[in-house]
């Protein structure tokens, strides 16, 4: 009986154990793609992008594809730049627009990374978002129109908005100070 019951446990568990092991190796495959490896990054080609779902997540790492591709959300809190303060330019991470500068962050203590205005009217653009039984309105990259998070009425002066970011969609290129 002993026999029987050693040979069904590894039965059940060798084989869970290789999937296991299979969807490691394939996410830290995805989570290693590089800016290098997407050619529809750059910092300087403003042109629009048409691109599908396909075509993005081949070149898009598995975290910033679940972002700006199916719409999701970082958890409070966790992203890299929910609390940074440095100097510089915020780019979106899928196509490398120019997106805020560090001049526009404060603390808004949501737990995502907040500014109160975008660097320009065309590099981000708005899109009605009724899900989750809530109306608000969905921010997106004026180049790819990868999602970016939600713009509400909550912010500081001079504008009172509040963009509500994904720290995982964003890029940030540090300045000098004194430059």
């Amino acid at each position: 009986m002993k026999m029987i019951q050693k040979f069904l446990l590894a039965f059940i568990l060798i084989p869970s154990l290789g999937c296991s092991q299979t969807n490691q190796d394939e996410n830290t495959k995805t989570m290693t793609v590089s800016k290098n490896e997407n050619p529809y990054y750059s910092k300087t080609d403003t042109t629009k992008l048409k691109l599908s779902n396909v075509e993005w997540k081949k070149v898009l790492p598995e975290d910033v594809y679940y972002i700006a591709r199916e719409k999701g959300t970082e958890r409070a809190f966790t992203g890299k730049y929910w609390d940074s303060e440095g100097l510089g330019n915020y780019y979106c991470a899928a196509c490398g627009n120019h997106l805020f500068i560090s001049d526009s962050k404060f603390s808004s203590q949501c737990g995502w990374p907040s500014f109160f205005e975008a660097i320009s009217v065309k590099s981000v653009e708005y899109n009605k978002d009724a899900t989750h039984g809530m109306i608000r309105t969905e921010v997106v990259c004026g180049r790819c129109g990868g999602h970016l998070g939600h713009i509400f009425d909550d912010g500081p002066p001079p504008t009172y908005k509040r963009f509500c970011m994904n720290s995982i969609v964003l890029d940030f290129e540090s300045i000098a100070e004194n430059d």
